[in-house]
Formats: C-alpha cells, sequence, structure tokens
C-alpha cells in the first residue's frame, strides 16, 4: 500500500509537506473566510465545496505535471510562449473586465487570467535561455540582451492591466539573472534604468490619474469633465487605470488618521485588516471565529493572510511564511544538486515566482505596502490561478524526481573549493 501511494507522490517529500501543509491551510480559512459568498448565495456549504473541487484537480495536475520528466519541458516552450503572447494580446483588446481591470478571458466555458499563464512560461524561457548561455566563467554577455527582448514585451502587456503582477515576474527574471551569473555590469546598467523607468511611469501614474480618495467636490469636477466628450490619446489607452494606480499609492504614501478620523467607507480593506491584526493575540481566536471575515471585502482572496493571523495568531501567521520560506530554501536545495542548468534554473525561478508573491502578499496584509489584489498562493481561493500554482509544484517535483544529480563526490568537491 505504501509503495503505491509513493508510486502516486512521487519527487521530493519536503516538498509535498509543504504543499500538503499549505492546501490544508487553504481549506480550513477560505471556509471560514467565505462567510459573504455564503450569506450572497445561501448556500453555506458550496463556496467550501468548489474551493475543495478545484484543489483537488490542482493535486492531480501536480500529479501529472511531476509525472513529466523536466526534458519535455523545454519543448513546450514555444507553444506557450505563442499562447501566452496572443491571449495576452487578447485580453488587451477585449478581456473580460470586473471593475476597472481586464484582467480575464473566457474560453470554452472556463475563465483565466492569461497572465498567469505568461509569468510561468517567461521563467520557463528563462531558464532555458540561461541554461544555453553559460559558460565557464557565467553567463554570455549576450544571454541579457535575449532575456530582455522576451521579458520587456510580456511584462508590458501584463502590466497594462495587472501593474504589480508585471513588477513582480521582472523582480523574479532579475533574481534569475543574479542566480545565473549574468555579468553585474549589466545588472547593475538595468538597475540604474529601472529607477529612472519607475521614476518616469510614477510621473505619467500622477500626471493622467486621478486620486480616486479625493474629497467629493473634487470627484465632482473631475466627473464634469469626463462626461465631455473625447477620444482617448494613446498614453491614456496605456495608462487607462492610472486613477487606481494613483489612488492606491496616495492612500499608501498618506501618514495613518487616529481611529476616530479614520473613514471605513474609503478605506475598508485596509481598516478591517488592521483591526483582524491587531485583535489576533499571540493564539489568535481560534479557526472559524474570525470576525472581521464578515466586514472585509475579498477576505478569501487577497485579504486572507489577515484572516489567517486573526483566527491562528502570531504563532500560525509565522508558521505560514515558514512553510513559504521552507518551499523556496528546499528549491535552492534541488537545484543545487541538479547536473544540468536547466532544471536548476526552473526549480529556482519556480520557487522565486511563489514565495515573492506570497511574501507581498503578505505585506499588503499587514500594511508595508499598497493593495495591489495579488492573492496568496495556494491558500487564497481561486480557480485556475489555484491550479497554475499546483502546476508549478508539480514542476518543481518534476525536477526533483527525474533531473540528473550530481554525485556526493561532486557536491564535496564544490563544497571545499
Amino acid at each position: 500500500m505504501n509503495k503505491k501511494i509513493g508510486n502516486i507522490f512521487k519527487g521530493d517529500k519536503v516538498v509535498w509537506m509543504i504543499f500538503f501543509f499549505l492546501c490544508m491551510v487553504s481549506l480550513v480559512e477560505v471556509f471560514s473566510a467565505s462567510s459573504g459568498l455564503t450569506y450572497k448565495s445561501q448556500n453555506y456549504i458550496g463556496p467550501i465545496i468548489y474551493h475543495a473541487g478545484t484543489i483537488f484537480i490542482g493535486v492531480v495536475v501536480a500529479i501529472i505535471t511531476l509525472n513529466i520528466p523536466c526534458r519535455y519541458f523545454k519543448l513546450m516552450t514555444p507553444f506557450l510562449l505563442l499562447f501566452s503572447a496572443v491571449t495576452l494580446i487578447w485580453v488587451w483588446l477585449a478581456g473580460t473586465k470586473v471593475g476597472d481591470a481586464g484582467r480575464w478571458i473566457s474560453l470554452f466555458g472556463l475563465t483565466f487570467q492569461p497572465s498567469e499563464i505568461a509569468k510561468g512560461t517567461v521563467v520557463l524561457a528563462v531558464a532555458q535561455i540561461l541554461a544555453a548561455m553559460q559558460r565557464e566563467d557565467g553567463a554570455d554577455k549576450n544571454t541579457f540582451k535575449w532575456i530582455m527582448r522576451l521579458t520587456l514585451p510580456a511584462c508590458l502587456f501584463i502590466g497594462l492591466e495587472n501593474l504589480s503582477t508585471a513588477a513582480m515576474l521582472f523582480v523574479v527574471v532579475y533574481f534569475m539573472m543574479f542566480i545565473g551569473l549574468v555579468p553585474m555590469r549589466q545588472l547593475a546598467k538595468l538597475t540604474a534604468t529601472l529607477v529612472v523607468m519607475f521614476a518616469l511611469v510614477l510621473s505619467m501614474i500622477f500626471l493622467v490619474g486621478h486620486d480616486l480618495n479625493a474629497d467629493e467636490n473634487q470627484l465632482a469636477q473631475v466627473e464634469q469633465v469626463d462626461t465631455q466628450p473625447k477620444s482617448k490619446n494613446v498614453v491614456e489607452k496605456v495608462f487607462h487605470r492610472a486613477d487606481t494606480w494613483k489612488s492606491r499609492i496616495m492612500k499608501f504614501g498618506k501618514s495613518q488618521p487616529s481611529p476616530q478620523e479614520y473613514d471605513l467607507d474609503k478605506d475598508a480593506q485596509v481598516a478591517h485588516a488592521n483591526i483582524a491584526i491587531v485583535s489576533s493575540d499571540i493564539i489568535g481566536k481560534g479557526p472559524g471565529k474570525s470576525t472581521e471575515r464578515d466586514f472585509l471585502s475579498q477576505a478569501f482572496s487577497d485579504f486572507i493572510y489577515a484572516i489567517i493571523i486573526e483566527e491562528l495568531g502570531i504563532l500560525g501567521a509565522f508558521f505560514v511564511l515558514c512553510l513559504y520560506i521552507f518551499l523556496l530554501y528546499r528549491c535552492a536545495r534541488i537545484a543545487s544538486r541538479c547536473e544540468n542548468n536547466f532544471p536548476a534554473f526552473l526549480a529556482m525561478g519556480l520557487g522565486l515566482l511563489l514565495v515573492i508573491q506570497a511574501i507581498f502578499n503578505m505585506m499588503v496584509a499587514v500594511g508595508l505596502a499598497p493593495v495591489t489584489g495579488q492573492p496568496l498562493p495556494l491558500i487564497s481561493k481561486g480557480g485556475t490561478s489555484t491550479i497554475i500554482n499546483c502546476a508549478y509544484i508539480g514542476a518543481i517535483l518534476s525536477v526533483s524526481r527525474s533531473a540528473k544529480t550530481k554525485t556526493e563526490k561532486e557536491e564535496n568537491k564544490e563544497k571545499y573549493e
């Protein structure tokens, strides 16, 4: 019996344990945080059944992916790049809008975000470029050029609708280039360029966007101007979400008002997240006993870490953080044991992708970063995003299972060199 189970759950056992604990935390906390959904539908078990079904499909996808030898991922790259390019252009031109963001595509009855597939595809392609252009003293100087030719267009199209995802993907690629020994001179120039670009984009956001947190008189003037018929120029089309971006930046940059002056209508998410955290204590209120879940919108998604802190306390929140840190550490261990470069870079890239997003979500929940709408991977309620993140875990497990490993002699030699 144990042998049959072992044949199904192949690959690194530590990664499987981390994956299992994240799924268990997800089931408990999404069930607890979905009170708003259950109230609207009057179906108290429906949301968690849907989420449990999504996780089950994700586990099946992870098992299927881990059984694909990592060398075959290279063959999939051209098709994934083509699919990502087509869907990113599609979502920009005719994406399904929720609020002011058109990030979704409906295809064959399924709704998904192309950016979720695109970011994994970019990591896969960058891993191949880094592996193919490694030399004895590090990456070839042309490596940087090829990676930028791939990454910049992808981040541009992702950023038009989801700026935080584009920024996060670029950070992952930057770390992959650092790990892949791309010349430091080129990385230094890129860093300087990014600082200038950031300043320019920030300036354009403040020039084009309107602060949605402004008082009623200012908003009335803006609405009066916007009702006049006018055609949008290229800049306005590119920065069509500038209002949202500017409002989030302005809100994050403002000093915190006193409790008496706090506006719960305008700052409901941040306010109720702070209340959830402050009322948590060390051990929390206990699973299913959150009170702020009834007031915090997106409690089951963007702000689920605040609910985790409220119910499981500081210790539970630290445990969840450690799960992601251990996942990245384990990816580094798997990568260090790979004989070939491609699986090593792939494992590190996917590990960075999951962990950086998780840390950014946690920073938003505790007020260390502006609200961006990034879910907590493998824990937040999701559809295709959850399944795709499970596929990333499956790819990491595939590397741990099928990649050629260095012998113990070679590892000891590298250690003492």
